[in-house]
């Protein structure tokens, strides 16, 4: 029974969520400039470290009584024993009967079984990256191998492509990487204009080796490369693949010896730490992949045994469940001032909103309140100039993380200073905003007349108290990467037990993949389609009438 089932009484109705909501309804009554001047150690206080990388979450609508209300909220749902059961790996994915051990993945060796073949398959990971980059791995002409074409969906490709594109100073010279998912071909097709069958390998990386965006994808790159004179033979010297399928990764004909595992105990959206990363450490190398499970496992670590009040995944977890259940908030918005860490927001997207999106708790009954929110975002400042403007005068509470790395691989400092300047500086303008009196004042200074300031003052007032969090690093290297996505893994996790839902399954996905099967064979038909109802029915005949 997980700790969730355990609760008798829904959590939404029990003394301790209603203390939650009674202090949501107190705080709103306050602002955060009060809440700094009421206290000068704020600002410390509301700080923590872990495995790199620093919090600060002062500037958020809590005090140390909400704080501790929260922290009720988690031993509650008894979080202790829910994070003791994950590590443990109890079947924490109950619909499906799973462990989720995707920590186990950037564990240090033991004698578990399970963590014999994880270091098993990362030395033959190590091997074979070593002989591509070697050039001891040749493709059909005898050429090195220049290019690699990672081919998945979902978490076989959000998080690898997140990855690559995140540690692109540690790109290995000599190979480039590229992330094809979408079923449109002219994702492929447009990949492959600027390759050369000769020097391309492709990663096709499916559990079931039957996911259809995944095979038609691979279908299509193993005509190209048929289409360059490659005999079948010697398409296992361009193709390798991720996948438990054995039998049917080895009918497309990749050689049963480049076939890398995957295991049913590691959910697609934590896969990128396991052999799914092969394309990873083809384009970084394999000493900063080790780097990257180096630093998520220290997070593990600080996760696992920290106390509840200074855990870092678990504040994140409460403070959007706070803002979500306390306040209304609806969304929650992922703003990264790195360049690199562009699909941080959209990896985020699918972790989240894959694990939370959930009307049922794990014990099979309805939910009695919301489940997770909408994430979004993308990197700054390129945000500014376009959703930032919701943020600051927008009527909707929007909760926000900004992340940022304190010192840049550019040796351009100025502009680098610059865009921790806009960071710090945009946290600062969602708490402190700017009165009407402020916006007359400013105007006033202007020169404009009475009659003018009184017709623009009101337009330019933000009204502030916006909460948001701030996280920073060093530098953006792999250690930091792994940490900061292991962060979130686990943020989520904690949000899931408060609701006491299952992180770990995906039934709504499947849906759609099922119906498209039937679409697809009206889509394939000479007759007019009936089938469906009346709108798709127009659609597919519309798209017919065009085939």
């Amino acid at each position: 029974m997980s700790a969730a089932s355990a609760v008798v009484v829904p959590m939404n109705q029990s003394p301790t969520w209603q203390a939650m909501l009674s202090a949501a309804q107190r705080l709103q009554g306050t602002t955060l400039n009060q809440l700094f001047q009421q206290d000068a150690t704020r600002a410390a206080r509301y700080q923590m470290s872990a495995a790199g990388l620093t919090l600060d979450y002062s500037k958020n609508l809590l005090d140390d009584a909400a704080k501790e209300v929260l922290l009720q909220l988690a031993t509650q749902a008894q979080l202790t024993t829910a994070i003791a059961a994950l590590f443990r790996g109890d079947q924490v994915n109950n619909t499906e009967k799973r462990p989720a051990l995707h920590m186990l993945l950037r564990a240090p060796q033991s004698n578990d079984e399970r963590s014999q073949t994880v270091h098993a398959t990362l030395a033959r990971l190590e091997q074979f990256v070593a002989r591509v980059h070697g050039g001891t791995w040749q493709g059909f002409q005898g050429q090195r191998i220049t290019n690699v074409v990672n081919i998945g969906i979902g978490g076989s490709d959000l998080g690898p492509a997140m990855v690559y594109a995140a540690l692109t100073p540690y790109h290995v010279a000599g190979v480039r990487c590229h992330f094809v998912s979408n079923v449109d071909p002219l994702h492929l097709e447009q990949t492959l204009q600027q390759l050369r069958p000769a020097t391309t390998l492709f990663v096709v990386a499916s559990k079931t080796f039957t996911t259809l965006e995944t095979m038609q994808n691979a279908k299509a790159a193993r005509q190209w490369a048929l289409a360059a004179g490659m005999s079948p033979a010697q398409l296992a010297q361009h193709f390798v693949g991720v996948s438990a399928n054995v039998a049917k990764a080895s009918e497309f004909g990749i050689d049963p010896a480049n076939i890398f595992p995957m295991w049913d105990w590691v959910g697609g959206r934590y896969s990128l730490w396991s052999a799914i990363g092969l394309t990873v450490a083809l384009g970084i190398g394999m000493p900063a992949f080790r780097a990257l499970l180096s630093g998520a496992h220290a997070m593990d670590e600080h996760f696992q045994h920290s106390p509840l009040a200074h855990n870092m995944p678990v504040l994140l977890a409460l403070l959007t469940h706070w803002y979500y259940h306390g306040f209304g908030a609806q969304t929650h918005a992922l703003l990264p001032y790195v360049q690199n860490l562009h699909l941080f927001p959209a990896f985020l997207q699918q972790l989240d909103m894959e694990s939370l999106g959930k009307s049922v708790a794990s014990n099979g009954t309805l939910l009695t309140t919301e489940s997770g929110g909408i994430i979004w975002g993308s990197a700054g400042t390129n945000g500014q100039h376009s959703f930032h403007q919701l943020l600051h005068q927008g009527t909707r509470l929007i909760p926000a993380d900004f992340i940022a790395a304190l010192t840049s691989s550019s040796t351009n400092k100025e502009s680098h200073l610059h865009l921790l300047a806009n960071c710090f500086a945009q946290s600062q303008a969602l708490m402190v905003g700017k009165s009407l009196a402020e916006a007359e004042q400013e105007l006033h200074k202007q020169g404009l007349s009475e009659a003018e300031v009184q017709r623009l003052a009101a337009h330019k007032v933000c009204p502030g108290n916006r909460p948001t969090n701030t996280l920073t690093m060093p530098a953006l290297t792999p250690q930091a990467l792994g940490a900061l996505t292991a962060l979130y893994e686990h943020k989520v996790f904690v949000q899931s037990v408060l609701l006491g839902l299952n992180a770990f399954d995906q039934w709504g996905v499947e849906l759609g993949k099922v119906l498209s099967t039937g679409v697809y064979q009206a889509l394939t038909s000479v007759d007019a389609c009936t089938a469906f109802d009346t709108s798709t029915n127009a659609l597919i005949n519309q798209a017919k009438a065009l085939a």
